[in-house]
């Protein structure tokens, strides 16, 4: 086989190993790298916890107040075009009955599957049981538009803002069934409404920004 003919067939295989399928996003991955996710807490969770004498309250560095809990996002990945990807959270929630905390932490928002989910790891008096999937999350239609932030030049071109509104959470099987072992109780089930999020953060990305 002649150096030529070598040589287009190497740059046909790279060219076809490289291409994206029909419909896949030619958009960027930006990484995320600040912000926060905040949750403001559903009357019907809230009077749920009420109920059973459960007393929520945050998990440093996360807060509670008033009904929202927020929780600081320390990093992650996302696609521009589609919004697959992770965010990765620090902070979390307590919740409290008689001799009882559990403690639910360290969220990672998960948009790669065809159920996007809020997966956390779960703590029983202090002593991890494990990560599992928490929430179930309706998102909003993505387009992720980023915006530019306007830090002086040469840090403008590269960094932006993503903000994903208005993203049902609801509670999953799982961390219902944990809950109510945990307690003693059979009042959690899946579906829970649990609040209604709001993700802001903050990437990094030198090149695509929308104006």
């Amino acid at each position: 086989m002649s150096r030529t003919l070598r040589s287009t067939l190497l740059g046909a295989a790279l060219t076809a190993a490289l291409s994206l399928p029909a419909g896949v996003s030619a958009a960027p991955t930006v990484n995320t790298f600040a912000g926060n996710t905040q949750v403001t807490l559903s009357n019907e969770f809230v009077a749920a916890l009420t109920t059973l004498g459960i007393a929520p309250s945050a998990e440093f560095p996360g807060s509670l107040v008033a009904g929202r809990a927020t929780f600081p996002v320390d990093a992650g990945e996302l696609d521009a075009g589609t919004a697959k990807g992770e965010i990765i959270h620090t902070g979390g929630l307590n919740l409290r009955r008689g001799g009882t905390t559990v403690t639910i932490g360290t969220f990672t928002i998960d948009t790669i599957g065809a159920q996007p989910v809020l997966t956390g790891i779960v703590k029983a008096n202090d002593s991890v049981v494990g990560r599992i999937p928490l929430f179930n999350l309706s998102l909003p239609a993505l387009t992720l538009p980023i915006r530019p932030i306007q830090f002086p030049p040469p840090l403008a071109p590269q960094f932006g803002q993503v903000v994903i509104p208005g993203v049902g959470v609801t509670l999953t099987a799982t961390a219902a069934s944990a809950l109510n072992e945990a307690f003693g109780v059979t009042a959690f089930a899946a579906g829970i409404p649990i609040g209604t999020a709001v993700a802001n953060v903050l990437v990094l990305s030198p090149e695509n920004f929308a104006p």
